[in-house]
Protein backbone atom coordinates (compact mmCIF):
# COMPACT_ATOMS: atom_id res chain seq x y z
CA UNK A 1 0.00 0.00 0.00
CA UNK A 2 1.35 3.34 -1.05
CA UNK A 3 1.97 6.11 1.88
CA UNK A 4 -0.56 8.73 2.33
CA UNK A 5 0.50 11.43 -0.28
CA UNK A 6 1.07 14.57 2.03
CA UNK A 7 3.36 12.39 4.04
CA UNK A 8 5.17 11.80 1.29
CA UNK A 9 5.67 14.99 -0.12
CA UNK A 10 6.77 15.96 3.59
CA UNK A 11 9.65 13.34 3.89
CA UNK A 12 10.72 14.47 0.58
CA UNK A 13 10.89 18.21 1.69
CA UNK A 14 12.93 17.25 4.54
CA UNK A 15 15.20 15.52 2.28
CA UNK A 16 15.95 18.30 1.24
CA UNK A 17 17.27 19.52 4.12
CA UNK A 18 21.19 20.35 4.15
CA UNK A 19 21.90 20.00 7.64
CA UNK A 20 18.73 17.54 9.40
CA UNK A 21 20.21 18.85 12.49
CA UNK A 22 18.44 22.28 12.24
CA UNK A 23 15.46 20.18 12.86
CA UNK A 24 14.74 20.36 16.51
CA UNK A 25 11.84 19.24 18.31
CA UNK A 26 13.25 19.91 22.20
CA UNK A 27 13.36 23.50 23.73
CA UNK A 28 16.37 24.48 24.41
CA UNK A 29 17.69 25.68 27.81
CA UNK A 30 21.06 26.48 29.21
CA UNK A 31 23.07 24.99 26.48
CA UNK A 32 20.78 22.69 25.81
CA UNK A 33 17.85 20.12 24.02
CA UNK A 34 15.31 19.96 27.05
CA UNK A 35 11.91 17.58 26.59
CA UNK A 36 9.36 18.96 28.81
CA UNK A 37 9.48 17.35 32.51
CA UNK A 38 6.04 15.28 31.57
CA UNK A 39 7.09 13.79 28.26
CA UNK A 40 4.26 15.77 26.60
CA UNK A 41 4.66 17.03 23.09
CA UNK A 42 2.78 18.95 20.55
CA UNK A 43 2.10 18.74 16.98
CA UNK A 44 3.70 21.39 14.00
CA UNK A 45 1.28 21.10 11.44
CA UNK A 46 2.27 22.22 7.44
CA UNK A 47 -1.24 24.31 7.50
CA UNK A 48 -0.90 23.86 3.39
CA UNK A 49 -2.33 20.10 3.68
CA UNK A 50 -2.67 19.65 7.58
CA UNK A 51 0.65 17.36 7.83
CA UNK A 52 2.71 16.98 10.99
CA UNK A 53 6.00 18.12 10.68
CA UNK A 54 6.89 17.59 13.98
CA UNK A 55 6.28 17.12 17.86
CA UNK A 56 7.56 19.93 19.94
CA UNK A 57 8.11 19.60 23.82
CA UNK A 58 5.12 21.22 25.76
CA UNK A 59 7.45 22.82 28.40
CA UNK A 60 5.19 24.15 31.70
CA UNK A 61 6.24 26.86 34.38
CA UNK A 62 8.13 24.63 36.19
CA UNK A 63 10.88 24.18 32.97
CA UNK A 64 10.27 28.29 32.32
CA UNK A 65 11.50 28.78 35.63
CA UNK A 66 14.91 26.57 35.00
CA UNK A 67 15.20 28.60 31.28
CA UNK A 68 15.00 32.27 33.86
CA UNK A 69 17.31 30.41 36.59
CA UNK A 70 19.95 29.85 33.66
CA UNK A 71 19.50 32.97 32.26
CA UNK A 72 19.92 34.80 35.65
CA UNK A 73 23.39 32.84 36.39
CA UNK A 74 24.59 33.65 32.79
CA UNK A 75 24.15 37.21 33.04
CA UNK A 76 27.24 38.63 34.76
CA UNK A 77 29.96 36.88 32.55
CA UNK A 78 28.05 37.67 29.60
CA UNK A 79 27.35 41.66 30.11
CA UNK A 80 30.90 41.61 31.59
CA UNK A 81 32.06 40.83 28.31
CA UNK A 82 33.83 43.54 26.28
CA UNK A 83 31.25 44.94 23.78
CA UNK A 84 33.91 43.50 20.89
CA UNK A 85 33.76 40.16 22.52
CA UNK A 86 29.94 40.19 22.31
CA UNK A 87 29.92 41.32 18.77
CA UNK A 88 32.29 38.44 17.48
CA UNK A 89 29.68 35.63 18.99
CA UNK A 90 27.27 37.81 17.32
CA UNK A 91 29.13 38.08 13.63
CA UNK A 92 29.18 34.45 14.09
CA UNK A 93 25.53 33.59 14.52
CA UNK A 94 24.30 35.90 11.40
CA UNK A 95 27.31 34.04 9.52
CA UNK A 96 25.60 30.80 10.32
CA UNK A 97 22.14 31.87 9.61
CA UNK A 98 23.28 33.38 6.48
CA UNK A 99 24.90 29.79 5.96
CA UNK A 100 21.73 28.08 6.52
CA UNK A 101 19.29 30.24 4.14
CA UNK A 102 18.15 27.68 2.29
CA UNK A 103 17.44 25.30 5.35
CA UNK A 104 15.74 28.07 7.40
CA UNK A 105 13.53 29.22 4.70
CA UNK A 106 12.14 25.47 4.12
CA UNK A 107 11.58 24.89 7.50
CA UNK A 108 9.83 27.88 7.78
CA UNK A 109 7.52 27.66 4.75
CA UNK A 110 6.62 23.96 6.03
CA UNK A 111 5.22 25.18 9.46
CA UNK A 112 3.85 29.17 8.23
CA UNK A 113 3.05 27.68 5.11
CA UNK A 114 4.20 31.24 3.36
CA UNK A 115 5.53 30.93 -0.17
CA UNK A 116 9.35 29.64 -0.17
CA UNK A 117 10.61 33.39 -1.73
CA UNK A 118 8.93 34.86 1.07
CA UNK A 119 10.79 32.88 3.43
CA UNK A 120 14.17 33.35 1.74
CA UNK A 121 13.37 36.86 2.27
CA UNK A 122 12.61 36.79 5.90
CA UNK A 123 16.24 34.91 6.48
CA UNK A 124 17.75 37.54 5.17
CA UNK A 125 16.04 40.21 6.68
CA UNK A 126 16.45 38.19 9.93
CA UNK A 127 19.99 38.00 9.80
CA UNK A 128 20.62 41.70 8.98
CA UNK A 129 19.40 42.11 12.34
CA UNK A 130 22.01 39.95 14.19
CA UNK A 131 25.11 42.10 11.69
CA UNK A 132 23.32 45.07 12.44
CA UNK A 133 23.52 44.38 16.24
CA UNK A 134 26.85 43.12 16.24
CA UNK A 135 27.73 46.29 15.05
CA UNK A 136 25.59 48.00 17.42
CA UNK A 137 27.20 46.16 20.69
CA UNK A 138 30.71 48.50 20.14
CA UNK A 139 28.72 51.43 20.30
CA UNK A 140 27.10 51.21 23.30
CA UNK A 141 29.22 54.20 24.95
CA UNK A 142 29.53 56.55 27.90
CA UNK A 143 27.95 59.83 27.70
CA UNK A 144 29.36 63.02 29.44
CA UNK A 145 27.18 65.70 30.91
CA UNK A 146 28.56 69.11 31.25
CA UNK A 147 28.56 69.54 35.08
CA UNK A 148 26.10 71.99 36.40
CA UNK A 149 28.13 71.30 39.64
CA UNK A 150 31.28 72.82 41.36
CA UNK A 151 33.88 70.33 41.31
CA UNK A 152 32.39 67.38 39.99
CA UNK A 153 32.55 65.48 36.72
CA UNK A 154 29.11 63.77 35.39
CA UNK A 155 28.85 60.57 33.81
CA UNK A 156 26.21 58.61 32.31
CA UNK A 157 26.39 54.72 31.41
CA UNK A 158 24.10 52.42 29.56
CA UNK A 159 24.01 48.99 31.51
CA UNK A 160 21.93 45.61 30.43
CA UNK A 161 18.73 45.25 32.37
CA UNK A 162 19.08 41.92 33.13
CA UNK A 163 17.46 39.03 31.99
CA UNK A 164 14.90 39.72 28.62
CA UNK A 165 11.76 37.66 27.97
CA UNK A 166 11.00 37.75 24.18
CA UNK A 167 7.35 36.55 22.73
CA UNK A 168 7.58 35.51 19.18
CA UNK A 169 4.67 35.74 16.44
CA UNK A 170 3.99 32.91 14.19
CA UNK A 171 3.94 35.78 11.12
CA UNK A 172 7.31 36.25 10.53
CA UNK A 173 9.07 33.57 13.13
CA UNK A 174 12.58 33.93 12.54
CA UNK A 175 12.81 38.48 11.85
CA UNK A 176 10.63 38.81 14.74
CA UNK A 177 12.90 36.40 17.01
CA UNK A 178 16.42 38.25 15.91
CA UNK A 179 15.14 41.79 16.20
CA UNK A 180 14.67 41.40 19.35
CA UNK A 181 17.40 38.70 20.38
CA UNK A 182 20.16 40.01 18.81
CA UNK A 183 19.19 43.78 20.12
CA UNK A 184 19.18 42.56 23.94
CA UNK A 185 22.22 40.59 23.38
CA UNK A 186 24.30 43.43 21.98
CA UNK A 187 22.80 45.28 25.15
CA UNK A 188 24.45 42.10 27.53
CA UNK A 189 21.03 40.74 28.24
CA UNK A 190 20.38 37.27 28.25
CA UNK A 191 17.14 36.14 26.72
CA UNK A 192 14.87 33.47 27.27
CA UNK A 193 11.93 33.69 24.24
CA UNK A 194 9.39 32.01 23.32
CA UNK A 195 8.04 31.10 19.84
CA UNK A 196 4.48 30.35 18.82
CA UNK A 197 3.39 27.14 19.23
CA UNK A 198 2.35 27.49 15.48
CA UNK A 199 6.00 28.01 14.53
CA UNK A 200 8.43 26.59 17.13
CA UNK A 201 10.74 24.75 14.55
CA UNK A 202 12.30 28.35 12.88
CA UNK A 203 13.07 29.54 16.72
CA UNK A 204 14.64 25.89 17.63
CA UNK A 205 16.64 26.27 14.24
CA UNK A 206 17.96 29.48 14.83
CA UNK A 207 19.18 28.51 18.66
CA UNK A 208 20.76 25.28 17.42
CA UNK A 209 23.12 27.71 15.25
CA UNK A 210 23.43 29.99 18.29
CA UNK A 211 25.08 27.41 20.33
CA UNK A 212 27.35 26.51 17.06
CA UNK A 213 27.80 30.34 17.08
CA UNK A 214 29.23 29.69 20.61
CA UNK A 215 27.04 31.45 23.05
CA UNK A 216 27.42 30.23 26.94
CA UNK A 217 24.95 28.19 28.10
CA UNK A 218 22.26 30.24 29.67
CA UNK A 219 22.72 33.40 27.00
CA UNK A 220 20.07 32.15 24.67
CA UNK A 221 17.20 30.14 25.59
CA UNK A 222 14.04 29.27 23.69
CA UNK A 223 11.06 27.48 26.02
CA UNK A 224 8.20 25.72 23.82
CA UNK A 225 4.80 25.09 24.87
CA UNK A 226 1.33 26.80 25.94
CA UNK A 227 1.11 30.87 25.89
CA UNK A 228 -0.58 31.42 28.68
CA UNK A 229 1.76 28.89 31.00
CA UNK A 230 5.05 30.20 29.68
CA UNK A 231 4.47 33.96 29.25
CA UNK A 232 2.93 34.28 32.77
CA UNK A 233 5.87 33.18 34.44
CA UNK A 234 8.37 35.96 32.19
CA UNK A 235 6.05 38.39 33.55
CA UNK A 236 5.94 36.77 37.36
CA UNK A 237 9.16 36.71 38.07
CA UNK A 238 10.86 39.75 38.89
CA UNK A 239 14.15 38.59 37.60
CA UNK A 240 12.85 39.19 34.14
CA UNK A 241 13.26 42.89 33.78
CA UNK A 242 12.23 43.37 30.11
CA UNK A 243 9.74 41.72 28.41
CA UNK A 244 9.39 41.95 24.70
CA UNK A 245 5.95 41.31 22.92
CA UNK A 246 5.42 41.46 19.37
CA UNK A 247 0.86 40.26 18.56
CA UNK A 248 -2.42 41.46 18.95
CA UNK A 249 -3.10 44.27 21.14
CA UNK A 250 -5.73 42.56 23.01
CA UNK A 251 -3.09 39.97 24.11
CA UNK A 252 -0.73 42.88 24.93
CA UNK A 253 -2.63 44.66 27.08
CA UNK A 254 -2.85 41.37 29.21
CA UNK A 255 0.56 41.22 28.99
CA UNK A 256 1.54 44.53 30.55
CA UNK A 257 -1.18 44.46 33.46
CA UNK A 258 0.64 41.20 33.78
CA UNK A 259 4.23 43.21 34.14
CA UNK A 260 2.85 45.79 35.96
CA UNK A 261 3.59 43.96 39.71
CA UNK A 262 6.94 43.57 38.50
CA UNK A 263 7.48 47.29 36.98
CA UNK A 264 9.35 45.89 33.49
CA UNK A 265 10.90 47.78 30.74
CA UNK A 266 8.30 46.63 27.83
CA UNK A 267 8.56 46.36 24.35
CA UNK A 268 5.42 45.93 22.16
CA UNK A 269 4.93 45.69 18.63
CA UNK A 270 0.70 45.08 18.61
CA UNK A 271 -2.01 45.53 15.87
CA UNK A 272 -1.92 47.98 12.99
CA UNK A 273 -5.37 48.61 10.72
CA UNK A 274 -3.03 50.30 7.96
CA UNK A 275 -4.90 52.94 5.07
CA UNK A 276 -3.43 53.23 2.16
CA UNK A 277 -4.08 56.39 0.32
CA UNK A 278 -4.26 56.78 -3.08
CA UNK A 279 -4.12 60.44 -4.47
CA UNK A 280 -5.64 61.25 -8.17
CA UNK A 281 -2.30 62.69 -9.23
CA UNK A 282 -0.65 59.48 -8.75
CA UNK A 283 0.79 56.89 -11.54
CA UNK A 284 -1.90 54.47 -11.47
CA UNK A 285 -0.02 51.28 -12.25
CA UNK A 286 2.63 51.97 -9.92
CA UNK A 287 0.04 52.57 -7.02
CA UNK A 288 -1.77 49.15 -7.86
CA UNK A 289 1.63 47.52 -7.93
CA UNK A 290 2.44 49.17 -4.60
CA UNK A 291 -1.77 48.74 -2.89
CA UNK A 292 -1.06 44.66 -4.46
CA UNK A 293 2.37 44.39 -3.00
CA UNK A 294 1.39 46.09 0.88
CA UNK A 295 -2.45 43.98 1.02
CA UNK A 296 -1.35 40.73 -0.13
CA UNK A 297 1.73 39.70 1.30
CA UNK A 298 2.16 37.04 3.87
CA UNK A 299 -1.03 36.66 2.44
CA UNK A 300 -2.18 39.13 4.01
CA UNK A 301 -0.99 38.29 7.22
CA UNK A 302 1.26 40.80 8.30
CA UNK A 303 0.49 44.11 10.69
CA UNK A 304 2.16 46.11 7.60
CA UNK A 305 -1.06 44.59 5.92
CA UNK A 306 -2.94 47.62 4.31
CA UNK A 307 -6.59 47.05 5.51
CA UNK A 308 -8.03 50.28 4.09
CA UNK A 309 -7.58 51.11 0.88
CA UNK A 310 -8.57 55.02 -0.33
CA UNK A 311 -8.27 56.33 -3.49
CA UNK A 312 -9.69 59.72 -4.60
CA UNK A 313 -13.08 59.97 -6.53
CA UNK A 314 -11.56 60.87 -10.48
CA UNK A 315 -9.14 57.46 -10.57
CA UNK A 316 -11.38 55.65 -8.07
CA UNK A 317 -12.73 53.12 -11.29
CA UNK A 318 -9.81 52.43 -13.15
CA UNK A 319 -7.44 51.79 -10.13
CA UNK A 320 -10.03 49.37 -9.03
CA UNK A 321 -10.54 47.75 -12.20
CA UNK A 322 -6.47 47.35 -12.38
CA UNK A 323 -6.19 46.92 -8.66
CA UNK A 324 -9.03 43.55 -9.15
CA UNK A 325 -7.17 42.46 -12.28
CA UNK A 326 -3.71 42.49 -10.52
CA UNK A 327 -5.20 40.28 -7.85
CA UNK A 328 -7.18 37.64 -9.36
CA UNK A 329 -3.73 37.07 -11.11
CA UNK A 330 -2.00 35.75 -8.15
CA UNK A 331 -0.95 32.15 -7.92
CA UNK A 332 -2.41 30.23 -4.96
CA UNK A 333 -1.22 27.42 -3.98
CA UNK A 334 1.34 25.77 -1.28
CA UNK A 335 4.23 27.60 -0.48
CA UNK A 336 6.69 25.04 -1.56
CA UNK A 337 5.52 25.67 -4.74
CA UNK A 338 7.40 27.68 -6.89
CA UNK A 339 5.91 30.61 -8.23
CA UNK A 340 3.30 30.53 -5.02
CA UNK A 341 2.32 33.92 -4.15
CA UNK A 342 -0.50 33.66 -1.38
CA UNK A 343 -0.06 30.34 0.77
CA UNK A 344 -2.38 29.41 3.44
CA UNK A 345 -3.50 31.04 6.47
CA UNK A 346 -2.37 29.97 9.59
CA UNK A 347 -5.73 28.42 11.01
CA UNK A 348 -9.18 28.32 10.94
CA UNK A 349 -9.90 31.30 12.90
CA UNK A 350 -8.30 33.55 10.63
CA UNK A 351 -10.21 31.85 7.43
CA UNK A 352 -13.58 32.20 9.35
CA UNK A 353 -12.82 36.00 10.43
CA UNK A 354 -11.90 36.81 6.55
CA UNK A 355 -15.65 35.49 6.11
CA UNK A 356 -17.19 36.77 8.23
CA UNK A 357 -15.39 40.51 6.99
CA UNK A 358 -16.67 39.81 3.60
CA UNK A 359 -20.30 39.40 4.50
CA UNK A 360 -20.52 41.94 6.55
CA UNK A 361 -19.05 44.72 4.37
CA UNK A 362 -21.54 42.69 1.69
CA UNK A 363 -24.31 43.06 4.04
CA UNK A 364 -23.61 46.67 4.44
CA UNK A 365 -23.69 47.91 0.53
CA UNK A 366 -19.88 46.70 -0.40
CA UNK A 367 -19.49 44.75 -3.90
CA UNK A 368 -17.46 41.62 -4.37
CA UNK A 369 -15.33 42.26 -7.47
CA UNK A 370 -13.19 38.89 -6.75
CA UNK A 371 -12.50 36.16 -4.50
CA UNK A 372 -14.80 36.02 -1.37
CA UNK A 373 -14.92 32.73 -0.16
CA UNK A 374 -12.51 29.77 0.38
CA UNK A 375 -9.90 28.16 -2.11
CA UNK A 376 -9.94 24.62 -3.42
CA UNK A 377 -6.25 24.37 -2.71
CA UNK A 378 -7.16 23.14 1.18
CA UNK A 379 -8.94 23.66 4.24
CA UNK A 380 -6.65 27.10 5.19
CA UNK A 381 -6.62 28.96 1.95
CA UNK A 382 -8.97 31.88 1.16
CA UNK A 383 -9.05 33.54 -2.37
CA UNK A 384 -7.73 36.87 -2.79
CA UNK A 385 -10.90 39.15 -2.58
CA UNK A 386 -11.63 42.26 -3.37
CA UNK A 387 -14.17 44.62 -1.84
CA UNK A 388 -15.47 47.83 -3.72
CA UNK A 389 -17.39 50.63 -2.06
CA UNK A 390 -16.78 49.52 1.40
CA UNK A 391 -19.23 51.90 3.83
CA UNK A 392 -17.13 53.31 6.91
CA UNK A 393 -19.37 50.80 9.35
CA UNK A 394 -18.34 47.96 8.24
CA UNK A 395 -16.39 45.27 10.53
CA UNK A 396 -13.40 45.45 7.95
CA UNK A 397 -12.91 49.21 8.34
CA UNK A 398 -12.30 49.18 12.11
CA UNK A 399 -10.74 45.52 12.72
CA UNK A 400 -7.48 44.06 11.26
CA UNK A 401 -8.50 41.53 8.77
CA UNK A 402 -4.94 39.38 8.57
CA UNK A 403 -5.79 38.03 5.63
CA UNK A 404 -6.06 38.38 1.66
CA UNK A 405 -9.24 40.92 1.72
CA UNK A 406 -8.69 44.25 0.25
CA UNK A 407 -11.35 46.94 1.23
CA UNK A 408 -11.69 49.93 -1.17
CA UNK A 409 -13.50 52.83 -0.46
CA UNK A 410 -13.30 56.57 -2.85
CA UNK A 411 -12.70 60.27 -1.12
CA UNK A 412 -13.25 63.17 -1.78
CA UNK A 413 -11.12 65.86 -0.03
CA UNK A 414 -7.97 65.50 1.83
CA UNK A 415 -9.02 66.57 4.76
CA UNK A 416 -11.74 63.75 4.75
CA UNK A 417 -9.13 61.32 4.24
CA UNK A 418 -6.89 61.78 6.47
CA UNK A 419 -10.08 62.10 9.31
CA UNK A 420 -11.06 58.47 8.18
CA UNK A 421 -6.91 56.79 8.35
CA UNK A 422 -6.92 58.13 11.63
CA UNK A 423 -9.89 56.93 12.99
CA UNK A 424 -8.41 54.29 15.03
CA UNK A 425 -7.32 52.80 17.94
CA UNK A 426 -3.75 51.78 15.95
CA UNK A 427 -1.02 53.90 14.74
CA UNK A 428 1.22 51.44 13.31
CA UNK A 429 2.19 52.33 9.42
CA UNK A 430 0.35 54.43 6.90
CA UNK A 431 0.41 54.60 2.73
CA UNK A 432 0.51 57.57 0.98
CA UNK A 433 0.49 57.72 -2.79
CA UNK A 434 0.97 61.09 -4.12
CA UNK A 435 3.52 63.05 -6.78
CA UNK A 436 2.74 65.98 -5.17
CA UNK A 437 5.87 66.90 -2.42
CA UNK A 438 4.26 69.17 -0.37
CA UNK A 439 1.04 67.73 -0.01
CA UNK A 440 3.00 64.36 0.96
CA UNK A 441 5.27 65.95 3.76
CA UNK A 442 1.69 67.63 5.19
CA UNK A 443 0.06 64.01 5.03
CA UNK A 444 3.25 62.42 6.55
CA UNK A 445 2.69 65.27 9.24
CA UNK A 446 -0.76 64.94 10.03
CA UNK A 447 -1.22 60.88 10.08
CA UNK A 448 -1.08 59.91 13.92
CA UNK A 449 1.30 56.75 12.56
CA UNK A 450 4.51 55.79 13.80
CA UNK A 451 6.00 54.69 10.05
CA UNK A 452 4.55 56.50 6.87
CA UNK A 453 5.58 55.26 3.44
CA UNK A 454 5.21 57.49 0.81
CA UNK A 455 5.35 56.08 -2.92
CA UNK A 456 6.84 53.00 -2.04
CA UNK A 457 5.85 49.73 0.13
CA UNK A 458 9.06 48.83 1.92
CA UNK A 459 10.40 50.51 4.84
CA UNK A 460 11.61 48.27 6.85
CA UNK A 461 15.51 47.15 7.80
CA UNK A 462 17.51 46.80 10.70
CA UNK A 463 18.49 50.52 10.62
CA UNK A 464 15.02 51.79 11.38
CA UNK A 465 13.16 52.42 14.88
CA UNK A 466 10.02 50.00 13.90
CA UNK A 467 6.89 50.79 16.18
CA UNK A 468 3.60 52.49 16.44
CA UNK A 469 1.73 55.03 18.08
CA UNK A 470 -1.68 54.98 20.13
CA UNK A 471 -2.49 51.20 20.36
CA UNK A 472 -0.11 49.69 18.26
CA UNK A 473 2.66 49.87 21.05
CA UNK A 474 5.43 50.81 23.21
CA UNK A 475 8.82 51.60 22.43
CA UNK A 476 10.68 50.82 19.04
CA UNK A 477 12.48 47.87 17.72
CA UNK A 478 15.38 48.03 15.32
CA UNK A 479 17.85 50.98 15.24
CA UNK A 480 20.22 51.77 18.37
CA UNK A 481 16.65 52.94 19.86
CA UNK A 482 16.15 48.89 19.85
CA UNK A 483 19.48 48.47 21.82
CA UNK A 484 18.76 51.22 24.17
CA UNK A 485 15.10 49.63 25.19
CA UNK A 486 17.48 46.79 26.64
CA UNK A 487 19.19 49.29 28.84
CA UNK A 488 19.07 51.06 32.18
CA UNK A 489 20.93 54.72 32.21
CA UNK A 490 23.25 55.38 35.39
CA UNK A 491 24.07 58.39 36.85
CA UNK A 492 27.71 58.83 38.61
CA UNK A 493 28.68 62.37 40.00
CA UNK A 494 32.61 62.25 40.71
CA UNK A 495 34.03 64.83 42.60
CA UNK A 496 37.35 66.31 41.86
CA UNK A 497 38.27 66.73 45.73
Amino acid sequence: MNAHPARSRLHETLERLADPRLLRQDAFVGGGWMPSKAGERFAVTDPADGTTVAHVALLGADETTRAINAAHAAFPAWAGLLPQQRSTVLMRWNEAIIAMREDLALLMTLEQGKPLAEARSEIDYAASFVAFYAEEAKRVGVEGVASHLPGADLRLTRRPVGVAGLVTPWNFPSAMLTRKAAAALAAGCTVVAHPSAHTPLSALALAELASRAGFAPGVFNVVTGNAATIVGRLCEDARVRALSFTGSTEVGRLIAAQCAPTVKRLVMELGGHAPLIVFADAEIDRAVEIAVDAKFATSGQDCLAANRIFIERPVYDAFAIAFTERTKALAVASGLHEGAQIGPLMHERAVAKCEAHVADALAKGARLLCGGRRHPAGPLFFQPTVLADVPPDAAIMHEETFGPVAALAPFDAEVEVLARANDTEYGLVAYLITRDGARASRMSAALDYGMVAVNRVKITGAPIPFGGTKQSGLGREGSRHGLEAFTDIQYVCLDRG
